[in-house]
């Protein structure tokens, strides 16, 4: 019998479960890369940290919960991919199992974010710094993840006020 390492039995995509203070670690998940991004303590800017070669979920487990403890993160934010008009799509419902596992494994709330759009803007601000074709393509799933990330804290500032 496998034991659980954590149960955290909380709503997926309830923000008011994001703690007011602290770090937040972001991914846009992706079948063979995840981007990552972490917020300052203050949550005023965002930032891309290496992208995760994804192998296997225990893998991608370990790494995530690495991340989380060095930047000792306050909550986990998935990127939610929708279609155009806002329905589901494919990828929407392997997000929606990630985000899943990792608030049946994580210590920390998980919340979904909609990332319409994320990987386009991101390739135009690596552009727009002047970033090579292959240097865009190696972070743009992180850059993505820090797009994400800021739209979260944008969500969190607006129902705060």
């Amino acid at each position: 019998m496998q034991e659980k390492d954590t149960v955290n039995s909380g709503p997926i995509a309830d923000i008011s479960r994001v703690p007011a203070a602290g770090r937040l670690l972001a991914i846009d998940p992706g079948t063979k890369r995840i981007g990552v991004a972490v917020s300052d303590e203050l949550r005023v800017t965002t930032r891309p940290l290496e992208v995760i070669t994804r192998t296997n979920w225990k893998s991608l487990l370990l790494s995530v919960k690495n991340i989380v403890a060095d930047f000792d993160a306050k909550a986990l934010v998935i990127g939610l991919p929708l279609e155009s008009d806002g329905s589901e799509s494919e990828m929407s419902g392997y997000a929606r199992d990630i985000a899943r596992k990792f608030a049946l494994s994580l210590d920390i709330p998980v919340v979904l974010q909609d990332e319409r759009v994320t990987s386009y803007e991101a390739k135009s601000r690596l552009w727009q710094q002047g970033k090579t074709v292959n240097e865009a393509r190696r972070t743009v799933d992180s850059e993505a993840a820090a797009i994400i990330l800021a739209d979260l804290i944008d969500r969190l500032t607006a129902r705060s006020e």
